[in-house]
């Protein structure tokens, strides 16, 4: 485990390159650092929100980082001249998440005022204001296939979108608990969400509800799947969990080590994101640093035993 330290918040999100040779975070302390992911040195600081910038994205097309803050603020970053070129106006209020589309040039950003906004990322021009949820919408996901964007609220809803017609096909009702994480799988037509209550495992196209992860007894702020059927939850307690994407079996449990001098309760993974080879991952905390976690080359059978009770009847709810 490697710790990376330099924000003065807490640390609210990452975004890995495509290129896999650097990553971006943004935090409480209103600035978003651009890191070297070998060497792990900073190798810039962007400042321009005014309140704690909450989401981030990095297009794969072009050299432009998208950032999403509290202050409302929708922010086009040009990484060639590390200054801002757009932003995207519209937002009544706080704005917690963002996307982009993996194949058209369009931004989904999401937050307090309840609704996700579709942009166009070249002109700035608001493509789709789709309204359903009553509550703050915490987490988006966009997909090339169909359903193409997912939201995730504070209203305990799961929300399934018609890009088209910008409106909802689906609501998806099972978590009791307000929906703080969506990870899609990088290889299946499946994905997870995550709430106070559970993690919850859907298929595509038609959010059909598949299984619960359980065992993670706190409120789970993020999610992370890589290709290898691995997902890692990250919990306001600290706790990291890994789990067996196929069968829901939580494999390994681990304690995330808190900074000296932080307080006991700044212990939360708020992010948690695979490198491009699903080999590191990287979590963004409470106690103002990141970590950067790795496989154990060392690890054998006997010094990490698997204990795999599955459920008989696993519940369909």
């Amino acid at each position: 485990m490697k710790v990376i330290s330099g924000h003065t918040g807490w640390v609210r999100t990452i975004a890995v390159d495509h290129t896999n040779e650097w990553f971006a975070t943004g935090g409480d302390d209103r600035v978003i650092k651009i890191w070297d992911l070998a060497s792990s040195q900073l190798k810039l600081t962007l400042t321009g929100h005014i309140s704690a910038v909450k989401g981030l994205a990095i297009s794969k097309t072009s050299p432009y980082l998208f950032s999403v803050a509290d202050d409302k603020m929708v922010k086009c970053w040009d990484l060639e001249t590390n200054q801002v070129i757009r932003h995207y106006h519209g937002h009544l209020s706080g704005v917690y998440s963002c996307a982009l589309h993996p194949r058209l040039d369009i931004l989904f950003s999401g937050g307090r005022d309840g609704t996700v906004r579709v942009w166009d990322m070249r002109t700035k021009n608001q493509i789709h204001c789709m309204a359903g949820h009553n509550h703050t919408v915490h987490t988006i996901a966009a997909q090339a296939a169909e359903p193409q964007v997912i939201s995730g609220s504070q209203d305990c809803t799961i929300r399934l979108w018609d890009l088209r017609k910008g409106q909802s096909l689906k609501t998806l009702t099972n978590h009791k608990k307000g929906v703080r994480c969506i990870a899609l799988h990088p290889v299946e037509y499946t994905f997870a969400s995550c709430s106070a209550d559970n993690i919850k495992k859907w298929k595509c196209p038609q959010g059909d509800f598949m299984h619960n992860f359980r065992g993670h007894e706190t409120i789970v702020h993020s999610l992370a799947v890589n290709e290898d059927g691995v997902l890692v939850s990250g919990g306001d307690n600290g706790t990291i969990k890994l789990w067996d994407w196929a069968t829901g079996h939580l494999f390994q449990d681990m304690d995330t080590i808190a900074q000296p001098g932080s307080l006991e309760a700044e212990a939360a993974v708020f992010a948690a994101v695979f490198d491009q080879s699903g080999t590191r991952l990287l979590t963004g905390e409470a106690d103002k640093t990141i970590k950067i976690w790795r496989e154990d080359p060392d690890a054998t059978p006997q010094t990490h035993p698997t204990r795999f009770q599955p459920e008989m009847v696993p519940k369909r709810y």
